[in-house]
């Protein structure tokens, strides 16, 4: 097939059915919507393009910059994107989370700024977040940026209405599946998805996948943080359920490993959320026939190190290497861990004098942090653990992260391998902000 363009060629991915003796399905055939076969490598190529499309001529002849709120697929897609029309692309983000992510963009030339933020997704109700200032920035009339605005833009959620919806019908000879399952991050292609499904068939019924609470999938929010996104609409999902990023691991190892398909985390996700619900539905209806279609947003290469550092046993580690990880930690050892209030850990402060580690991001860090703490990013935090015990025993620790979950995990952790008194900062670094303690700036 030949193509004057390679942004011709996003779309038209391949439906394929996965081995009920994989699955383990009696009654339910099951399809994978393989979205990674897009040229620049996951689903979110269709809606970079769909955004990017209507004004990236008048953007070079004025030559903006391409702005975009992102961390991940969308940013690598926009950054090719402005590339191939000559121009520069900025990634605007609280958070780096992937490295290997990261370092594909800079080889892509995009320029990436990191901001502070108080949430992993733009929260527009929040005056004070650095991101949807700067949100509000690059929306006012008159600058000199081609924002895509992945977050509110219409175009995101219709690129799969037109696109990947219409597609999955015409692979299943004409029919829409009954079931619909993506996980949900800017909301963009489950509810495009949904909306074209339920217009040829109105009782598809359509699964939504947030991560939980205290965890993190790539490319998924969880449910609080979903709701600040402008897209998303609760009516689109006829359930939304959440998945843990251990799940989402066992998901994309099961596809890569039984079927050949190089899912990525999200995919993982995807696919073991809807083999999960539709054993349930099976189970109250065994004798129906249904179809269901879940989507594979991109291949696993990117996520090594997001594998490593959940389980690293996959990546050849030791037994005890594997015990260096927060993803080891059971819940009985989590409630093991001494967790401090504000006000105590305020004293305990002021009289023992503990070493306190902020978790969190550089820039968050930057903006405000506990005077005298160290700063040690979760992600290099868990590769420090992988040398051994990194702290002296003669000195009592304080973790704090932004809620108080991943210090928990961590100290238990540092408990495990002979640590005699380390402690979790209960709520983290928002609940001592928001008790009115004490923070400084960098």
């Amino acid at each position: 097939m030949r193509y004057d363009s390679i942004l011709d060629t996003i779309g038209q991915t391949p439906l394929v059915r996965i081995d009920p003796a994989v699955h383990g399905l009696r009654s339910t055939e099951l399809y994978a919507k393989l979205e990674f076969f897009n040229p620049f490598g996951s689903v979110k190529d269709r809606a970079a393009w769909g955004m990017a499309r209507p004004a990236i001529g008048e953007a070079a002849g004025r030559g903006a910059e391409v702005v975009e709120l992102s961390s991940g697929n969308t940013a690598k897609a926009l950054a090719v994107i402005a590339s191939m029309h000559g121009l520069g692309f900025r990634s605007v983000t609280n958070r780096m989370k992937i490295p290997e992510v990261k370092e594909l963009l800079l080889l892509l030339g995009a320029e990436i700024e990191e901001l502070p933020g108080q949430s992993e997704c733009l929260d527009p109700t929040d005056t004070e977040d650095p991101l949807t200032r700067f949100h509000r920035e690059l929306s006012a009339p008159g600058g000199s940026f081609l924002h895509t605005d992945q977050y509110f833009n219409p175009a995101n959620a219709r690129a799969h209405e037109e696109g990947t919806g219409p597609e999955i019908i015409a692979d299943l000879g004409g029919r829409a599946p009954d079931w619909f399952v993506a996980g949900v991050g800017t909301a963009g292609s489950s509810s495009g998805v949904a909306r074209a499904l339920r217009a040829a068939e109105g009782n598809v019924r359509v699964l939504g996948l947030v991560a939980e609470k205290s965890d993190f999938v790539p490319g998924i929010r969880n449910l609080d943080e979903v709701q600040e996104v402008g897209l998303f609409d609760p009516a689109t999902y006829d359930l939304i359920e959440a998945v843990g990023s251990l799940d989402a691991i066992d998901g994309m190892v099961e596809l890569i490993r039984r079927c050949g398909i190089l899912a990525g985390p999200t995919g993982g996700a995807a696919y073991h959320g809807a083999v999960r619900r539709l054993r349930e539905v099976e189970a109250s209806e065994p004798e129906r026939a249904r179809t269901a279609v879940f989507v594979v947003c991109d291949r696993v290469e990117s996520y090594l190190s997001y594998v490593r550092a959940r389980r690293p046993e996959l990546l050849g580690a030791t037994a005890s290497l594997a015990a260096r990880t927060a993803a080891s930690v059971g819940e009985e050892e989590r409630a093991g861990v001494r967790r401090m209030p504000v006000a105590e850990a305020q004293k305990w402060l002021l009289h023992e004098q503990p070493l306190v580690v902020d978790l969190r991001g550089p820039h968050a860090y930057a903006a405000q942090h506990i005077e005298g703490s160290v700063n040690i990013a979760d992600e290099l935090f868990a590769e420090l653990l992988r040398g051994g015990l990194p702290f002296s025993k003669s000195r009592p620790v304080l973790l704090a992260c932004p809620v108080g979950e991943k210090s928990v995990g961590y100290a238990a952790v540092l408990t495990r391998m002979g640590h005699p008194d380390v402690r979790s900062l209960d709520g983290g670094v928002i609940a001592w902000r928001d008790a009115g303690a004490p923070l400084v700036r960098e």
